[in-house]
């Protein structure tokens, strides 16, 4: 299995666990059953794990939207079967744009399962009904998929010029898993592209850190024998190290947070909730999986729009 192929297994790997946490109740998703059939039994740190995720990019995209009301784009990178244009329709939350960037191999699948199936193709639809699909990519009315190497700047300029992004919107990308395993030089190209062309733009990584530790180095080993190669584990050192890597290529401003502390941070009610549907004696271990995952946001804000007053405590 080459390294690509690995990378895009972990899509598969994500939706099954997602699947799962969503039919033990830890949130509401009614669109991931299209996408991946009913899954195995997961370890409850997994899905809290999972659930801590969920929560914590909708939390920050959500003040986004709220701060642009709506007037803004934003652009899912390695996006994999992820239901997120869905659910924002359903909060009353879709933005001007929403386009997913992915492999060839994720996209193809996807658009797939989109024609395939009503409950997908009706939400897309606006009134003139207009969607294109090729053998990989997807173009509707707010709603594009494209395939694209984000490894190749150039190719994901294309692209996004295909699915009508416009640089002068405020923007939002989001990146869970996907950095991490791109080349160092690679990531700050990108992320170089975006912060000169996009002024009004924000920026939401989850991914691994702190990750030179005992815990750190095992994570890594397991990953290795999949054949998932973390290029991009340099910038996983710490959390200085994830806000850094924005700092050093143009944005403004930058904040980080393990999800130890985001999990902190959650509404009480709901992490009793959670807590309460599968029992879980291994509450070190999930600790240890919270310190090794960060959550890191950044922002340009050339509207002064208030994007750096975006956090995880929004009323406080």
């Amino acid at each position: 299995m080459s390294s690509d192929d690995a990378v895009q297994s972990t899509n598969d790997d994500a939706a099954h666990c997602k699947r799962f946490a969503v039919s033990q109740g830890y949130w509401k998703d009614p669109y991931l059953q299209y996408f991946v059939k009913s899954s195995d039994r997961k370890a409850p740190e997994i899905s809290r794990g999972y659930f801590a995720r969920v929560s914590g990019v909708k939390l920050l995209l959500r003040q986004f939207i709220q701060l642009t009301k709506s007037g803004c784009q934003i652009v899912n990178l390695g996006a994999g079967f992820d239901t997120l244009y869905w659910l924002l329709q359903d909060e009353g939350l879709s933005p001007r744009n929403f386009t997913e960037i992915d492999f060839q191999g994720i996209t193809s699948k996807k658009c797939y399962y989109i024609k395939s199936r009503k409950q997908l193709l009706e939400k897309i639809a606006k009134e003139d009904g207009e969607i294109s699909f090729n053998s990989f990519d997807l173009h509707a009315a707010n709603y594009h998929i494209v395939a694209a190497d984000l490894r190749d700047v150039a190719q994901v300029t294309r692209k996004l010029h295909e699915a009508g992004i416009d640089p002068k919107l405020p923007t939002a990308f989001i990146a869970e898993c996907v950095l991490v395993y791109m080349e160092t030089s690679k990531t700050e190209a990108l992320l170089k592209y975006f912060a000169d062309h996009f002024h009004t733009a924000f920026f939401i990584n989850y991914e691994q850190v702190n990750m030179e530790d005992r815990f750190g180095e095992v994570m890594l080993q397991n990953l290795r024998i999949r054949h998932c190669d973390l290029q991009g584990v340099p910038a996983c050192r710490s959390l200085d190290t994830q806000k850094n890597r924005f700092l050093q290529n143009g944005w403004e401003g930058a904040d980080a947070v393990t999800m130890n502390t985001l999990y902190g941070l959650l509404p009480q009610h709901e992490v009793q909730r959670i807590e309460k549907l599968e029992f879980m004696d291994e509450q070190e271990l999930l600790q240890q999986l919270f310190d090794h995952y960060c959550l890191c946001w950044a922002y340009k804000d050339h509207k002064k729009l208030g994007l750096k007053n975006i956090s995880l405590v929004p009323d406080g």
